[in-house]
Order: structure tokens, then sequence, then C-alpha cells
């Protein structure tokens, strides 16, 4: 794959749980920096597809290739090293909710630290200027030595942004990363999303279910229903007819 390539690609992608068609036929190719909605019903497949491409999920059928791998024929430990350029933020936010808020924006480093060295940040954290500076980044930085949980929704929201700005991959990936939060919160995590790419050009791929962020915060939306692509346009090409065809309900008797 040249440097013009995508950095992110499936070929013909098929994915089955048991007797469960989750998708099929699936080809799709992302560049570098860009910004890309997933947009569909629940059960559409878009969060399959974010596990497919952070390798967390290998495929039935097809290939997977982020950052110019095959990710089904790499080793665990090769594996591994490219995971470290794909960071995700999922909807449970992932956070060890008994530690302080430091120590979980640390877990970005953990690819990088030893063993030894996960374990002694755990008792007096490392590297504590770097965190201070993710969760000034993402509007926080009064919460370092705060506990987890007692932190609001969108405020683990912000720790979970933080952790993967320390990690600093090169493909940042979200999961439903605002389906828990209010409206204005809302806007405020798709805000810091559109800003860090914007700043950094790392590429954006979200799963969201509303369909007016996707539009003012991306630059491609990609809608997804019954496993299958139903389209792939310019989030400024996106028509009221193409939204009534993702989100109808088929009756059958």
């Amino acid at each position: 794959m040249s440097a013009a390539g995508p950095i992110l690609e499936l070929k013909q992608v098929g994915q089955w749980f048991g007797s469960f068609p989750a998708l099929a036929e699936i080809n799709l190719q992302i560049q570098a920096g860009e910004r890309v909605a997933l947009v569909g019903p629940s059960g559409a497949g878009k969060s399959t597809l974010i596990s497919l491409l952070n390798g967390t999920l290998f495929p039935t059928q097809g290939e997977v290739w982020a950052i110019g791998r095959n990710l089904s024929m790499l080793s665990p430990r090769t594996l591994r090293r490219v995971q470290q350029q794909i960071g995700t933020i999922y909807q449970r936010f992932h956070l060890v909710d008994n530690l302080r808020v430091v120590h979980n924006v640390n877990a970005g480093h953990l690819g990088r630290w030893s063993w030894f060295k996960s374990a002694l940040s755990l008792l007096w954290p490392l590297e504590v200027e770097v965190a201070a500076k993710a969760l000034t980044q993402v509007g926080i930085p009064e919460k370092l030595y705060d506990r987890t949980d007692q932190l609001s929704g969108g405020q683990q929201q912000r720790v979970a942004l933080a952790r993967v700005l320390v990690q600093n991959p090169t493909v940042i990936l979200a999961d439903e990363p605002i389906a828990s939060l209010d409206p204005e919160r809302s806007r405020e995590i798709m805000d810091l999303l559109r800003n860090l790419s914007q700043s950094t050009g790392k590429t954006l791929v979200m799963s969201l279910h509303s369909i007016e962020l996707a539009q003012s915060h991306c630059d491609r939306i990609i809608g997804l229903r019954q496993g299958q692509i139903l389209f792939d346009v310019p989030s400024t090409a996106i028509s009221p007819e193409m939204i009534a065809a993702l989100y109808r309900i088929d009756h059958e008797y």
C-alpha cells in the first residue's frame, strides 16, 4: 500500500454471529485525515464494523486492512503494534471507576510501557504532566486526581478522550461516543473530536445515531442497514429521501 492509499480498508467483508449475518459484502476505503460517520438503525452493523477496524474482531470472510496491514494475517505481537496506532472510544467509556482520573488517562501508555512501569504507575503516577496536558485539552485539568466514579457522564467521556490523546494514535474510532450524554454534553464531545481531528490530521471514524451531528461534524457519511452499505456520500449530499430509506420500517407478515 502506498503512502497515498487508504489508511483503513475492508475488502468483501462478511461477518456472521452464528447464523446471523451482521455484515455482508462490505467494501470500504477510508483515507488518512477523513472524518467519517457511520449511521443507521440499531443492529445495522455499526459497532461490528468498528470492532473489525480495530482488530478486536476478525471477519468471517474477506480482509480488513489498517495502517497498511491485513489484520487477520498478523502475529499477536505485530497486531498489538498496529492497534497502538488505533485509539478506540467506547459508549461505556471502559474506565476503571475506583481509580483516580490520572490512572485512567495513563492507560493510554499501556501499549508502550513495560509491565513493571505500568504496575509502578498505579502506586505512584508517572508522566503526570502528559496526563495533565491531555486533561487540559479536553477541558477538565482540575479532575486529575479525582476518583473516576465521582465524575459525571460527560466528564468520564472526556477522560476516555484524554486517554486516547495520551495514546496518540493515527486513527481514532468512536463507537456511539455520545449515546449516554445529554444534548449539550453530546455537542461538546463532538466538538472536541472534530477539533482534534482538524488540528492533528488524525483519521476519525464514528458510529452515531444523530444525522444532524454526523452532517455538522463529519465530511463523509456512510449509511448502514441490515449489515450492508446503503449509501456512502459527502455529508453535504445526504438527502431526506436517503435518511427515510435508511430508517424505514419493513413490515413482514
